[in-house]
């Protein structure tokens, strides 16, 4: 397959309902305000001890509006963005050090061995076929050099059920159904969120090896801290903040809590 039969592979489309949800612009602010912010903090935690020193090339593949890549750029990485929202692309081509283009996880136009990082923070929860996350697993795998590292985000399996008890609606019976519906089968169809699979914390780097890629490490990003009630009053206090930042980290691949995050991250490297 050549480099301009992927980029037009008619097979390759994301999904209406996603755009539509992305195009109401919410999701630039969504990881600057509220508990979010520890989602946002915990993964510039974990990629800033994973990531090669900078200079490096970093692909930030669904980057969205260019929360992480404003950073990255900040910090001395040479960063492309890829997103298939045109007011994300819009969003990130505004921003310092940051190219953006329009492009789907699955078909990226890159030559092989392009990039020494690949990050994948938003496409794996919006693929809920397998054989979709693979393919776009394997596009990364294809495009970041021997030896470099792939780091994707999935939203844990039981995420939605624990958001619903912190903000009591699992006590509404129409809703408590389709909570324990989606934490049986990992698909969300619709609700405040949009079209998203759910992961199994042991799915993703099963999906890694199958594209060869070799995992290194998980690590849940808001760990217990995101269900206490007073984080947001935490995270606005400096000094507590660091303090709930290090408790995390203390428990973040701690395997029989890698479930209790919202979000997780896996890491691994394409065989050389």
């Amino acid at each position: 397959m050549t480099e301009t039969t992927r980029a037009q592979d008619p097979a390759v489309g994301v999904r209406e309902e996603i755009l539509a949800y992305y195009a109401r612009g919410e999701e630039d602010g969504r990881l600057r305000q509220g508990s979010n912010r520890l989602e946002f903090w915990r993964t510039q935690d974990v990629l800033r001890r994973l990531l090669p020193t900078a200079p490096a090339k970093v692909l930030d593949v669904g980057g969205g509006s260019g929360i992480h890549a404003e950073w990255l750029a900040r910090d001395g990485y040479e960063v492309e963005l890829v997103d298939p929202v045109p007011l994300h692309v819009e969003q990130a081509s505004r921003l310092p050090g940051v190219t953006a283009r329009a492009g789907d996880a699955r078909a990226l136009p890159d030559e092989e061995a392009s990039y020494d990082v690949v990050l994948m923070l938003g496409p794996l929860y919006h693929l809920p076929e397998r054989a979709d996350r693979v393919r776009a697993l394997s596009e990364a795998c294809r495009v970041v050099r021997p030896g470099g590292l792939v780091v994707a985000a999935t939203i844990n399996r039981f995420a939605g059920l624990h958001d619903m008890l912190l903000r009591e609606c699992y006590f509404d019976p129409s809703q408590r159904a389709n909570t324990d519906a989606i934490s049986t089968h990992g698909r969300n169809g619709g609700g405040p969120f949009t079209t998203a699979y759910f992961a199994q914390p042991h799915e993703t780097p099963e999906e890694f090896a199958e594209t060869g890629l070799t995992v290194e490490g998980q690590y849940g990003l808001e760990g217990a801290a995101w269900l206490m009630g007073g984080i947001e009053d935490w995270l606005d206090d400096p000094d507590r903040r660091e303090a709930v930042l290090a408790a995390v980290r203390r428990t973040e691949s701690e395997p029989t809590l890698l479930g209790t995050s919202g979000h997780l991250l896996t890491a691994g490297r394409r065989k050389s």
